[in-house]
């Protein structure tokens, strides 16, 4: 029996592993979990929910505004007009209603 074609199918199988373990790994940093596509995906998440942070942090901040305008502390008349004319659609004896 002869040695001369073992070790070169020896060298081929452990290339052929190694290849194939590489191109797993590739494929997982490209593709998996956490890699390179989901990260992607979690910066643009990440910068939506930040824009609509922003919104919703203008929103309070003009709420707060209104509920101090309305305190007993402070007190804005024009303020608690509009507030009454869209609350309970009040409207004064000299003006006109167009519809």
């Amino acid at each position: 029996m002869s040695n001369v074609g073992k070790p070169a199918f020896t060298g081929l199988v452990y290339f052929a592993g190694v290849f194939c373990v590489g191109l797993y790994f590739t494929f997982s940093a490209v593709q998996g979990e956490m890699g390179l596509f989901r990260r992607a995906e979690i910066a643009a998440d990440r910068d939506a929910l930040a824009q609509q942070l922003k919104v919703l942090e203008a929103e309070v901040a003009e709420m707060e505004n209104m509920t101090r305008r309305l305190s007993d502390d402070f007190l804005d008349l024009d303020l608690l007009d509009q507030q009454a004319r869209d609350v309970l659609g009040v409207m004064r004896s000299d003006e006109m209603v167009i519809r």
